[in-house]
C-alpha cells in the first residue's frame, strides 16, 4: 500500500465528507472503453447496482455476460431486461446459479467458470443487509459475515487459478472488483480485540446492531482485499474494490426498509442518494477504466482513496494477520492454501 493520497485516511472516513461527496460529486458514465470480445461475470446481478453494472458493461460492447444469481427465475427476468433493444445472440447473456449462503454452491459455480474461454472482468457484488440477527443454518456463522465476507473471499480465491489460466487467451490479466463501501470505516468494530475473530462475531447472545454488523462485514472485506493483493501479483489479476456510494433504489436494504425507522431513512435517502444506475458507474469505472495502480486499492466516487483508517495501524496489521489465518482455516476444505501457493508462483 504505497499509494500517496491527497487526503488522510481519517479525513476520508469522515461521515460529513462522504455526504458532501454524495451531494456534490456526479459520477460520469464510463466511456472510451471497448469490451468487444470480452467476457464479464457479475454476482448479484438481477437487481440494483449489479443489474445496472451489467447493463453498463453491455453498453461498452461486452460480448459475453454471466449473471450470477441466487434465483435463476429472477436471473432470467434480468436477462430479458438487459437484452431489450440489443442485437444479441441467445448465449451472449447466461444465467448461472450462485447462492453465497452455501459453500457448495460457491464451489460449483467457480468450477463452472473453468468452461469459459476467457474471463476478463469479475464484479463480486453480492451482499446482504439484514435488519435482524440471522445465523447460517449450515455453518453457524452470522449470515452477513457468511455472505458478505466468507463466501465472497472463497469465490475470489477459487477464481484465481481460473483467471490465471485465461491470461494468455486474453492478452493480459483479468480484473476482479469487489463491491465495498465507505461504511467500512464507520464501525467501532468492538470485536477487534476478541480473538478468534470469527468466533467472536458468531456469539449468539451478544447485543449486536445489525447495521453495524453489516459495516463490520464490509471492513473484513477491505482487510481481505489488502492481504490478497499483497500476495497475488497484478500480473496474474488486478484486484480492487469500489463503492457505489449511497443508493436509494437498491434492494440491499430491503429488510430495513420495512421497519419504521427504515421507512424514514428511505425517505431521506431519496433526497440524498443516487439511483442504482449512477452508483453502478463507480463500479463499472473500477472494473474497466483503471490499471495496475488500483491493485489492492479502494475507489470512492471514481477516485482512489484510503481504506478504513484501522487498516493502516499497528493494531490493524495484527487484525489482518489474524483474520487471514482464520479465513484460511475456515476455507481449508476448499484447498485454498494450495490454490494460493500455485497462483502466487507466477
Amino acid at each position: 500500500m504505497g499509494t500517496k493520497f491527497d487526503v488522510s485516511s481519517e479525513k476520508q472516513a469522515s461521515v460529513p465528507r462522504f455526504f458532501y461527496n454524495q451531494l456534490t460529486v456526479k459520477p460520469v458514465t464510463v466511456q472510451g472503453v471497448s469490451l468487444a470480445g470480452k467476457t464479464a461475470l457479475v454476482t448479484g446481478s438481477n437487481t440494483g447496482v449489479g443489474l445496472e453494472t451489467s447493463r453498463q458493461l453491455l453498453d461498452l460492447g461486452l460480448s459475453k455476460l454471466i449473471l450470477a444469481v441466487r434465483s435463476e427465475e429472477r436471473g432470467q427476468t434480468a436477462k430479458t431486461k438487459l437484452s431489450a433493444g440489443r442485437n444479441l445472440s441467445d448465449d451472449s447473456i447466461e444465467v448461472w446459479k450462485l447462492d453465497q449462503a452455501d459453500y457448495d454452491s460457491v464451489i460449483a459455480f467457480a468450477e463452472r467458470t473453468k468452461s469459459l474461454d476467457r474471463l476478463d472482468i469479475v464484479v463480486l457484488n453480492i451482499g446482504i443487509g439484514n435488519a435482524t440477527r440471522v445465523f447460517n443454518s449450515k455453518t453457524g456463522h452470522d449470515e452477513m459475515i457468511q455472505v458478505n465476507y466468507l463466501s465472497t473471499a472463497l469465490l475470489a480465491i477459487l477464481l484465481l487459478p481460473v483467471v490465471k489460466e485465461k491470461r494468455t487467451a486474453q492478452g493480459g490479466p483479468s480484473r476482479i472488483t469487489i463491491v465495498s463501501s465507505e461504511v467500512s470505516a464507520w464501525t467501532a468494530f468492538k470485536e477487534k480485540k476478541s480473538f478468534p475473530l470469527l468466533e467472536s462475531l458468531d456469539q449468539k447472545n451478544a447485543n449486536v446492531d445489525p447495521l453495524d454488523r453489516m459495516m463490520v462485514s464490509k471492513l473484513l472485506g477491505q482487510f481481505f482485499l489488502v492481504y490478497l493483493a499483497s500476495i497475488v501479483p497484478p500480473s496474474v489479476v488486478v484486484i480492487n474494490a469500489a463503492s457505489p456510494g449511497s443508493v436509494h433504489d437498491s434492494e440491499f436494504n430491503r429488510e430495513h426498509d420495512k421497519t419504521f425507522s427504515g421507512k424514514i431513512a428511505k425517505f431521506v435517502m431519496r433526497q440524498l442518494a443516487n439511483t442504482a444506475t449512477v452508483g453502478a458507474r463507480m463500479i463499472t469505472d473500477a472494473a474497466v477504466k483503471h490499471g495496475q495502480e488500483t491493485h489492492g486499492e479502494f475507489l470512492s466516487f471514481q477516485k482512489i482513496v484510503p481504506l478504513a483508517p484501522i487498516i493502516y495501524t499497528t493494531e490493524g496489521k495484527k487484525i489482518s494477520e489474524q483474520l487471514w489465518k482464520e479465513t484460511k482455516e475456515e476455507l481449508a476444505f476448499a484447498n485454498v492454501e494450495k490454490i494460493l501457493k500455485t497462483t502466487i508462483s507466477d
